[in-house]
């Protein structure tokens, strides 16, 4: 990292010499622009509308406008101005960080000690800790005055600038001047729907799948030129959802719960696992209808096993055996139409594709078959 300041926090009476470093950057796929007829690039030129010509950046001042009169103003009287000079950051107070609005917050900067004595970062960074505070500040940086909040990252100092009050707008919307009515089970189903997907917030498992796809389609251009098939790339596009405004709250929420308690189930090895990987709620009334063949492809391995002869209690675990999942997974991803009923011990397998694509009276035939078995080998 670059510095691109350098001066002193002013403590009190204590003199902080430190380094500014900015905190953030940009990781967006640049792109320039280009004519699409041939590709040529497109260039901004600073061009005089009085004389055409192209001017040069060091022959730029810069101007103020106002009833019609125009103030040009050098870069020598801008950097006249005492706050363009001014090199210090000036604790101002110390407030609770509960107190800053998020709103504010803009552009983060690191702080590094620039002395080879650290101890009197070390000393704001500690008092800073021991508070539980953080330092309200003023500085100037690239010709403007600025508010900042000094906070502690780990071992370093960070400096936050934040916007002043007349640069937060108001919001005020008519919609949310009438009277809502919200009753008392849509305001616990919403909690519950909350709790549902709590979590503690780790910003890896975010990924930015807009610069990811972009990428894609960089290589993808570049490998198939103009030829590019983009459904081929990324698929057909997605049908657009609707935007109209939901009639059932209610039901919405209890959906909504059910579905991130599924996929919790799901992720703990309790819930099943649909065909496209995604976990599948147990008692999700929109995912019975998708988890209906595994159940009756589970049904008729059970069946099969019992009427091959094996024992009643490996019948009553067989969700547990190793065979049986392995023969409800495949039943899950082949047609079981095709398959003839096994008559020997060792195709149970093929026996709980076929009894899964029998009539609902059938496998329940199966079922109780099954269970005969089970009572006769007990």
């Amino acid at each position: 990292m670059r510095a691109i300041w350098k001066g002193a926090i002013a403590f009190g009476l204590v003199n902080v010499p430190v380094k500014v470093y900015s905190a953030t950057e940009d990781h967006d796929i640049s792109l320039h622009q280009v004519h699409n007829a041939d590709g040529g690039r497109i260039r901004y030129q600073r061009r005089c509308e009085v004389c055409s010509k192209i001017i040069d950046y060091e022959d730029i001042d810069k101007a103020f406008e106002e009833d019609g009169r125009t103030v040009v103003l050098s870069r020598e009287e801008l950097k006249s101005i005492p706050a363009e000079n001014s090199h210090e950051i000036e604790v101002v107070q110390f407030v609770p960080a509960e107190q800053l609005d998020p709103m504010m917050f803009e552009k983060s900067y690191y702080l590094e000690p620039d002395a080879k004595s650290p101890k009197a970062y070390v000393l704001l960074r500690r008092a800073l800790e021991d508070t539980d505070r953080v330092a309200v500040v003023q500085f100037a940086l690239r010709e403007k005055s600025r508010l900042g909040a000094l906070r502690v990252r780990g071992d370093v100092l960070v400096l936050q600038g934040l916007l002043w009050a007349d640069e937060v707008r108001e919001a005020a919307f008519p919609a949310l001047e009438t009277s809502v009515r919200i009753s008392a089970q849509e305001r616990e189903m919403s909690a519950a729907l909350v709790d549902s997907m709590a979590a503690d917030f780790e910003p890896d498992q975010f990924t930015d799948d807009y610069q990811v796809q972009l990428r894609q389609l960089i290589d993808a251009k570049i490998e198939q030129g103009e030829a590019l098939d983009t459904e081929e790339t990324f698929g057909a596009p997605a049908a657009e959802a609707g935007s109209g405004e939901v009639i059932d709250l209610m039901d919405a929420l209890k959906r909504s719960i059910e579905r991130k308690r599924g996929a919790a189930g799901g992720a703990d090895g309790n819930g099943e696992t649909g065909e496209t990987g995604k976990a599948a709620p147990a008692k999700s009334t929109t995912s019975r209808a998708k988890a209906a063949p595994k159940a009756e492809a589970g049904s008729a391995a059970k069946a099969s096993s019992a009427g091959s002869g094996k024992s009643a209690a490996k019948t009553s675990g067989a969700r547990k055996s190793t065979t049986a999942k392995s023969a409800a997974s495949k039943e899950a991803s082949k047609p079981a139409a095709k398959t003839t009923a096994a008559k020997t011990a060792g195709a149970k397998t093929t026996a709980a594709k076929t009894a899964a694509a029998k009539s609902a009276g059938a496998k329940t035939a199966a079922a109780g078959g099954g269970r005969a078995a089970a009572r006769k080998g007990a």
